[in-house]
């Protein structure tokens, strides 16, 4: 089966990365950084090995977002982000393919397990099981 695994984050998240904090969100060093990075890059080279990672990326902050919506008139509105409303936005993705719900879970877990530093918030990791398209009559 095909599971895609979200892992969200919001602004304020990315603003620390950079050495802006906020509260909840210290500002991140360049060690913790490298921690996030090496757990990640071990999660992807895990799952690369084990043949389940069809996709995945991280992508890049809300701020760089654009969004097609519709206006009060129906016409079509283009914004840029960040997005007020929003308190978390998708920040990375991938794309498995697992035997099954327990092992996509695991992995999920792995991936919500990704250091941090100290008094962050912690991020919800997200499964969806991909369907399959009904076949063509």
């Amino acid at each position: 089966m095909k599971y895609l695994v979200m892992i969200y984050g919001s602004e304020a998240a990315y603003n620390a990365m950079s050495g802006k904090p906020s509260e909840g969100n210290p500002a991140w060093s360049e060690q913790d950084l490298q921690a996030m990075f090496a757990h990640m890059e071990a999660i992807n080279n895990d799952l690369a090995e084990s043949g389940e990672v069809l996709d995945g990326a991280g992508l890049s902050a809300p701020s760089q977002a654009r969004v097609v919506s519709a206006g009060r008139d129906g016409t079509q509105v283009v914004s840029d982000g960040p997005f007020g409303e929003t308190k978390e936005l998708l920040a990375g993705y991938w794309v498995l393919e697992c035997e099954s719900l327990d092992r996509v879970t695991e992995i999920a877990k792995r991936v919500h397990a990704c250091p941090a530093p100290a008094g962050s918030k912690v991020t919800d990791v997200v499964i969806r099981q991909i369907m399959d398209t009904p076949p063509e009559a």
